[in-house]
């Protein structure tokens, strides 16, 4: 049963990014960042189709959780990816 013997406050953790990703929204705002680079609210919420304030509520639920990053630029905030292991999940996924 060795094999069974984990670190649960990882899996915990874990669980929580997934559960922050899996709206299909917040998904293909991180799959933008990894692949475009950085943006602003007002490029996202026009690629995602979405009022800019939802696009706010998901980026502020996807900084919550340690995923995202913003960085103020004159009057706007740029958001990138601060999460390696969501990176990484992102460049694996098959189109």
């Amino acid at each position: 049963m060795d094999e069974l013997n984990v670190n649960a406050q990882a899996l915990i953790e874990y669980a929580n990014i997934l559960k922050a990703i899996s709206h299909p929204a917040r998904l293909c705002i991180v799959k933008g960042l990894v692949n475009e680079g950085p943006s602003n609210v007002s490029n996202m919420h026009v690629c995602l189709e979405l009022a800019q304030s939802t696009v706010s509520q998901h980026l502020s639920k996807l900084k919550a959780a340690g995923i995202i990053k913003g960085e103020r630029n004159g009057t706007e905030i740029i958001y990138s990816i601060d999460n390696d292991f969501v990176a990484e999940i992102v460049r694996n996924m098959k189109e």
